[in-house]
């Protein structure tokens, strides 16, 4: 692994008081990307999510939400670990360390895994996601506006140039729970998609339409 600090990025804090999600950065609080998107998502959107907890209940939808979220969460701990170079990886959760493992696993692409840096030859933002199952591409339109705002902003402040976005996704392992390791290992669904130059481009445009009608929304509220 190529571990480079080439940008030096200020201190962050995050604020979820107020029930949106905030970061205060040198100061000023900022909307998170996740917010925006949410708040300006469309009503055929916000209608299917409503319909599937219509139909598993509610009870039912917070447990899978929650139990995803800390998931993710511990995944993205085992990443940020093996990134600053940690020889062991903390196993507090088995089910996250190996689909963090999976992401790691340098047998299945080429390139320095990172927030920002070169993946196959491209300067990218890339990000990790979990998810319950394997995703369809029309599926992901969110990750790819994430991606789209980080590069935006990345290249705005610090001056780079990337082109390229890449969605790096890995699924629970299935199968039993007395499997090896190894076993669980391979039942890991991993999927790679990416989005770069024009496509890129056009999500970046799209997004900050977004950001502006939830700077606008903001502002009737007030």
């Amino acid at each position: 692994m190529k571990w480079s600090k080439k940008y030096i990025y200020p201190p962050v804090k995050t604020n979820n008081s107020s029930g949106v999600r905030t970061y205060s950065v040198n100061g000023v609080s900022l909307p998170s990307v996740t917010t925006i998107l949410k708040m300006t998502e469309s009503e055929e959107k916000k209608e299917s999510l409503l319909k599937w907890r219509e139909k598993v209940g509610d009870t039912v939808a917070d447990k899978i939400m929650r139990e995803s979220s800390q998931r993710g969460s511990r995944m993205h701990k085992h990443l940020e670990e093996y990134l600053v170079g940690q020889e062991k990886l903390d196993i507090i959760d088995e089910e996250s360390f190996l689909m963090s493992k999976k992401i790691i696993d340098p047998d299945l692409f080429a390139g320095t895994i990172d927030a920002c840096g070169i993946y196959d030859g491209k300067e990218s933002v890339i990000d990790f996601k979990q998810s319950n199952k394997p995703k369809k591409r029309e599926w992901i339109e969110d990750y790819f506006f994430q991606v789209a705002a980080y590069s935006l902003a990345h290249n705005e402040v610090y001056n780079s140039n990337i082109t390229q976005g890449v969605i790096l996704v890995c699924t629970p392992p299935t199968g039993n729970a007395s499997d090896s390791l190894e076993t669980k290992l391979q039942n890991i669904v991993f999927q790679e998609f990416k989005i770069d130059n024009n496509e890129l481009f056009d999500y970046q445009v799209k997004f900050k339409k977004k950001a502006k009608s939830y700077m606008s929304m903001i502002s009737n509220e007030i």
